[in-house]
């Protein structure tokens, strides 16, 4: 079955850099985009980054200029790179993939089980 895992999630200092990664397993993700969305206490999920298969990107306003998303094909997987985190940023981020383009809300096939970040002040 299809399976997402996330990794690198943790604990930084506010100003401070963190990568994630998720790696996906059990179907070909060929023309599948990939994105990925938190949760803070008491907040609903919301989308953060998407790349679609081609490689074009989307980010939310709050994290442009802070964030990159990128991908690997051949592997399937796609990382998350956070700097300058501040502790508005603390949330549990999840890994998600759907058949097609990249959008903002939760329409996605397939989750992760998701990764602590937690940005001190």
């Amino acid at each position: 079955q299809v399976q997402l895992v996330e990794s690198g999630g943790g604990l930084v200092q506010a100003g401070g850099s963190l990568g994630l990664s998720c790696t996906a397993s059990g179907r070909t993700f060929t023309n599948y985009g990939m994105g990925w969305f938190r949760q803070a206490p008491g907040k609903e999920r919301e989308f953060v980054a998407g790349v679609a298969w081609s490689g074009t990107t989307d980010y939310v306003e709050s994290v442009k200029g802070r964030v990159t998303i990128s991908r690997d094909n051949a592997k399937n997987t796609v990382h998350l790179q956070m700097n300058s985190l501040k502790p508005e940023d603390t949330a549990v981020y999840y890994c998600a993939v759907r058949w097609g383009a990249v959008v903002r809300i939760r329409d996605y096939d397939y989750w992760g089980q998701g990764t602590q970040v937690t940005v001190s002040s």
